[in-house]
């Protein structure tokens, strides 16, 4: 069939249910233009399975993208494909870094968190229940974002005075508008905290993640473990993808329940849990909207006779997929009463994120107790005029202005 006409996608984020629903009218997959670089933008969830999982896909650029050495001296993305971490890996490789990672995020570890998390949420509820009635708040300023920095800074060992400063780099990440040059810098100044914490743990170590990568890196002394660079960008992972994806997922979570109060019905009356509503949050409005990039191995045919060649790059579109009507009736609508809350969220194959059940729990968590505090709260706001974040990765809004005590009701 004929080559479509490369789709540019908007480096703003400003209107993602459009774009999505364009690409789906494409065909399971078609070309794509992110900021510059051309891949294959799949959209179709059973083939989006298919690639996932497929040794002929790979997540490591040096070694199996042609583009890869003139494309990341100016691509603002260069940082997502650059990364020598369990993201960008491939094979065993991937196997060997994701190794070193999981302990720090079994399902032991994990559920002994829930009091300590249930502990921050409670704060951050006094410090909000501490406004005068009819004020309005930001609980993405002052729920959404705070508690996963502060869950992450506590596995990590961040100290408390430098999240401020991990959250500015971190959401730079994240922001699809900024120019390479601008994304170069705030690379640097990443790297630069990163640095700075490895010195500090390396020389009073404690009971953290970091601590303890950087004992296994040091001990081994002969790089089998992981070298330095792999240090570095595993906690850069672990630190960024700990924090900006769950901030969204309560973001989009809240603004789902406080603009629909039949949702939020359900969980009152029993016909749904919290964990329901977090499903389908993931599923609706997952955390991240696309994710660059992977590569193919070798010629892949496509269902609708068009091929993604070898070296060819490929983007993973989630929340395309997750709204695709083939996976789900009715797939534009939140509804946390379905059967099936199938989505791709959290990935699919051996890169599923490890932090899935530590992300669940701090959303559920916050929701549960939120609303047991505010019963009555209102976006303050209509819906529509929320802001969305200037990004084609990052799913949230810039704010979720809410009255947590309103002093008249519609």
């Amino acid at each position: 069939m004929p080559e479509q006409q490369i789709l540019v996608l908007d480096p703003t984020g400003s209107d993602p249910d459009a774009e999505h629903q364009a690409l789906r009218e494409r065909g399971p997959a078609t070309l794509v233009d992110i900021l510059g670089v051309r891949a294959w933008s799949v959209s179709d969830p059973a083939l989006l399975k298919e690639l996932l999982t497929s040794k002929d896909v790979s997540k490591d650029g040096r070694a199996h993208w042609p583009a890869f050495a003139e494309t990341v001296p100016t691509w603002p993305l260069a940082l997502w494909v650059a990364v020598e971490n369990m993201f960008t890996a491939y094979g065993a490789n991937h196997s060997r870094l994701r190794r070193m990672v999981a302990p720090a995020l079994s399902a032991r570890r994990t559920a002994a968190l829930q009091t300590g998390i249930e502990t921050l949420v409670t704060g951050l509820l006094d410090d909000l229940d501490a406004l005068p009635a009819g004020d309005s708040s930001d609980l993405r300023e002052h729920l959404a974002y705070p508690l996963p920095i502060a869950v992450i800074g506590q596995l990590m060992g961040v100290p408390a005075d430098q999240r401020a400063e991990f959250r500015t780099v971190v959401d730079n990440v994240f922001a699809t508008h900024l120019t390479a040059e601008e994304q170069a810098a705030n690379t640097a100044a990443l790297y630069g905290l990163l640095d700075a914490l490895i010195a500090t743990k390396r020389t009073r170590p404690d009971e953290d993640t970091t601590s303890l990568l950087i004992a296994t890196r040091d001990e081994e002394g002969d790089g089998s473990t992981l070298s330095d660079a792999e240090l570095r960008d595993t906690l850069l992972l672990m630190i960024s993808a700990g924090y900006e994806t769950t901030v969204n997922v309560i973001d989009q979570a809240l603004t789902t329940l406080l603009s629909d109060p039949e949702q939020l019905a359900h969980v009152r009356d029993g016909r749904c849990t919290w964990q329901d509503i977090v499903e389908e949050t993931l599923r609706h409005e997952p955390a991240v909207k696309h994710l660059p990039l992977r590569y193919a191995l070798t010629d892949i045919p496509l269902p609708d006779g068009q091929t993604i060649r070898s070296g060819d790059a490929v983007l993973a579109s989630y929340a395309a997929a997750n709204r695709h009507p083939g996976l789900h009736q009715d797939a534009d609508q939140f509804d946390a009463t379905r059967i099936s809350k199938e989505h791709l969220a959290f990935g699919h194959g051996v890169h599923f994120c490890l932090g899935a059940p530590l992300a669940r729990l701090e959303v559920a968590t916050a929701l549960r107790l939120f609303f047991e505090r505010f019963p009555d709260a209102q976006l303050a706001t209509k819906r529509e005029d929320l802001q969305r974040l200037p990004s084609l990765i990052s799913n949230g809004h810039t704010s979720v202005p809410v009255l947590l005590r309103p002093t008249t009701t519609d």
